[in-house]
């Protein structure tokens, strides 16, 4: 089995990308539909529509098999190595994982109300809401590639200093685009 490890990882690490271009996306769309909620008729009923096909089917043919085949394969390489499974390293990793499942799964719940124009978030929460796989990608690369070497002190200031500059760069592009709504 060991001899087919790199195909598995490879394959994990293609659904683990293509699951994140989904998470990325996702919400991104639900800011389009919040914010073409706001137009007048028939304009808000045309975008609408064309944002819950387009949110339909990057959710369903891409993300969730993209989840669940990134998952079948981290599966299979635990199988493989099951001495994996006793580094610490790997258990924070696991950790990392379900916040993930949980940020989908959230997602999910936003992208069945959304389907019903039952619309009760703001775009500005959006786009903070949209940093949370991001928050997540940059803590699991850092620690995957680091493993035993990774300063859990530094780790920790990394991510918070992360997330302050994505909330510096949401306020900054919120203040270009009032100055100019083209951006």
């Amino acid at each position: 089995m060991t001899e087919y490890y790199n195909y598995i990882k490879s394959l994990h690490l293609i659904f683990v990308i293509t699951w994140f271009a989904g998470l990325f996306y996702i919400p991104r769309l639900f800011i389009y539909h919040i914010e073409a909620n706001l137009k007048p008729s028939p304009e808000k009923e045309i975008l609408s529509k064309q944002l819950k096909l387009m949110t339909k089917r990057l959710w369903f043919i891409i993300t969730w098999p993209s989840a669940v085949l990134a998952t079948f394969f981290a599966v299979w390489l635990l199988i493989i190595y099951p001495g994996w499974l006793t580094q610490p390293w790997m258990h924070v990793k696991l950790g990392f994982v379900l916040l993930l499942i949980i940020y989908h799964l959230k997602n999910h719940q936003i992208f069945k109300k959304f389907q019903r124009d039952d619309i009760q978030y703001t775009s500005k929460f959006m786009r903070i809401w949209n940093e949370g796989a991001t928050l997540i990608l940059f803590a699991v690369v850092f620690l995957v590639i680091l493993k035993n070497s990774f300063n859990w002190i530094f780790g920790v200031i990394g991510i918070l200093v992360l997330g302050v500059l994505l909330m510096l760069g949401i306020k900054l592009y919120k203040r270009l685009r009032n100055k100019n709504p083209e951006v």
